[in-house]
């Protein structure tokens, strides 16, 4: 079984921000953390997946069709600190050197654009080289985007370990199959992204629907039927009823779009092939000599090992 491993890079760099500390600095006292913490993951995700291919996807600084359909999208997120965003061009630094290709495309979200690769790696021309897709991410959004050759992995966190998800342990955790998320986070909201759902509605009302109603859509569609047989309360249907257009618009912000214009070209994202002596050099130059000893023994050039 070949793997492709889709990396949701800037899900990863806030994870490593916020998880190393801002005393990790360069020669130049410049706060290099998050280049640090992403880089160190990077290299855990190579060695734990064994990825034969790989794909970074990063977030734009540019308003994407959800903030611009809806104003309040992600509105109530406080304004990202400048010690984290500039970091980010030597975050990429890394993966440019790996040889790794990154994907980024205006108006759209990392997630979009993994979904996008994700569903152009099931393609009938890539079903041929019997291909896994993995999504490394620590955002509940990409849950939805699992089923039979798409896993999403959670690295680990502190002494929580890591975790990859199947249509299985989406339906473990959730109580859903993972198409439902969408539904859920339309219902129950989503406090992260400034999604509202319906008020006074939560997760387990929410979660109770979708198992007997499976869609928001089939949901409203016999709601008045339902509250009349009294398998949906009058003060849950009068809520659901109340905040309709929440709920749906909640839905279609929620959903990761899989059509966005661009092309997975596979033999570009092997990992095998990088240029392994500037890898070694950034490494150096940052003073990540840990880092270059985690290195899989397959990437790391034998006659660098004898220098730590």
């Amino acid at each position: 079984m070949n793997r492709l491993v889709l990396i949701d890079g800037h899900a990863l760099v806030f994870r490593a921000y916020y998880a190393f500390p801002a005393s990790l600095t360069n020669k130049e006292g410049k706060q290099i953390n998050a280049v640090y913490g992403f880089s160190s993951m990077l290299l855990a995700v190579i060695k734990e997946l064994h990825p034969e291919y790989m794909a970074v996807a990063f977030d734009l600084d540019k308003p994407t069709f959800r903030h611009i359909e809806y104003v309040g999208y992600k509105a109530q997120r406080p304004e990202v600190d400048v010690e984290l965003t500039d970091q980010l061009d030597w975050v990429k630094r890394v993966v440019k050197s790996l040889n790794i290709p990154i994907f980024e495309v205006e108006g759209f979200e990392a997630d979009d654009v993994i979904g996008t690769l994700a569903k152009q790696a099931k393609s009938e021309k890539l079903k041929t080289k019997n291909l896994e897709t993995v999504i490394v991410t620590g955002d509940q959004d990409a849950m939805q985007l699992v089923n039979g050759s798409v896993k999403v992995y959670v690295p680990g966190r502190g002494k929580k370990p890591s975790m990859i998800y199947g249509e299985k342990e989406v339906k473990e955790r959730y109580g859903l199959e993972p198409k439902q998320i969408v539904d859920y986070k339309a219902i129950s909201g989503d406090a992260s992204d400034n999604i509202p759902g319906v008020k006074g509605v939560g997760p387990k009302t929410t979660r109770g629907l979708l198992q007997k109603y499976l869609t928001v859509e089939r949901i409203y569609a016999t709601l008045d039927e339902a509250m009349k047989k009294g398998e949906i309360s009058k003060a849950v249907g009068e809520k659901l009823a109340d905040d309709y257009e929440e709920a749906v618009r909640g839905k279609h912000l929620a959903t990761i779009v899989t059509d966005v214009p661009i092309s997975l070209d596979l033999a570009a994202c092997r990992v095998s092939d990088y240029d392994q002596k500037k890898a070694i050099q950034l490494f150096e130059e940052w003073g990540f000599k840990s880092l270059i000893k985690r290195m899989p023994e397959e990437m790391r050039p034998k006659a660098q090992i004898s220098l730590f």
